[in-house]
């Protein structure tokens, strides 16, 4: 197809001049950029989005303090060095002194070893949490969002009833159903609760793709239907999924504490972790607020900094809001 030659300035329109140079500025661009693709975009957006950055900076240094924890600790956190300081009258909580800068509990294990350690198990927690979580809204979106009719309903309409209830009281009962509580009955409840967050976002995300063009093609060139649902709707729609799990994380972690902190985890607490810490604490905050304020403050911290990362990895992938 022969281009259509330009007209001279005198005999076009101010419509056709607008429009000609409209297509030179876009050719140019076209030229030196060429195509970028979704994830090269957002990744070009969040690397000057100073929101992200510190998010990241707070999420890469939770995990690697969490991984390295168990070397990092002074001490072991069942162990009790200041025992001997320990004093129910005078001196409850010991300060801190010389190899033990955060002081110690009302058992005389050292404070810092069991912030250190206590970070691998919320870590734990919330992961393996958000995991089965995410697993489950797997199962239930793809079926709802790919299969549809009476499945469709059905599934919406569970979701639709553990959605009625607010989360922290359905994970509260679901754990106190337990005959033990345990690190496990943090995990099931927590993740029983994620799973109609993972199971909505992603049946919209499935009936999205229902109608696309490429999905509508393999339907006319006699693709099985299990093929397209696994092969061209399914890895498109996780997209919006992956993002809504950094922000459930933190959620899964606040939970987490808030169960532990009711005594509904793991009553074992020479395996520490910060919710427990936290509920352990409160009989000594008149004489000892440190106790609950350095496991209060790295649960916010470590909350905050998913929320920053999942919140700027939504606008950045989310059309609507890109900047």
């Amino acid at each position: 197809m022969t281009p259509t030659p330009e007209l001279p300035p005198e005999r076009t329109t101010y419509a056709e001049r607008r429009s000609q140079r409209i297509d030179a500025l876009a050719s140019a661009s076209a030229a030196e950029e060429g195509g970028v693709s979704l994830i090269k975009s957002a990744w070009r957006r969040l690397r000057r989005n100073p929101v992200f950055l510190v998010g990241l900076a707070i999420t890469v240094a939770f995990i690697a303090l969490a991984l390295v924890a168990p070397w990092l600790a002074p001490w072991d956190p069942a162990a009790r060095p200041l025992l001997d300081d320990v004093r129910p009258q005078s001196n409850p909580v010991p300060g801190p002194e010389a190899g033990h800068p955060l002081g110690a509990d009302d058992k005389g294990r050292d404070l810092l070893s069991r912030l250190l350690v206590g970070s691998q198990q919320t870590l734990l927690v919330g992961v393996l949490a958000t995991f089965f979580g995410l697993l489950g809204g797997l199962v239930l979106g793809t079926l709802a969002g790919a299969v549809g009719g009476w499945i469709d309903s059905l599934v919406m309409r569970i979701v639709d009833v553990m959605l009625s209830i607010p989360s922290l009281l359905l994970a509260f009962t679901l754990a106190a159903l337990a005959t033990r509580p345990s690190q496990w009955t943090l995990i099931i409840a927590i993740a029983t609760v994620q799973v109609p967050i993972f199971a909505r976002l992603l049946r919209g995300s499935m009936l999205a793709q229902r109608a696309s063009d490429h999905v509508l093609a393999a339907r006319s060139l006699g693709v099985k239907q299990r093929a397209i649902v696994f092969r061209h709707m399914l890895p498109n729609a996780l997209g919006p999924v992956i993002v809504q799990a950094t922000l459930v994380l933190a959620v899964a972690i606040i939970d987490a504490a808030a169960l532990s902190f009711l005594g509904l985890g793991n009553p074992d607490d020479r395996r520490p972790e910060w919710g427990q810490m936290l509920g352990k604490a409160q009989p000594f905050l008149g004489e000892a607020p440190h106790l609950a304020f350095y496991p209060a403050a790295c649960i916010i911290v470590v909350a905050l900094g998913f929320t920053l990362m999942g919140e700027s990895l939504r606008e950045a992938l989310d059309p609507k809001t890109r900047r």
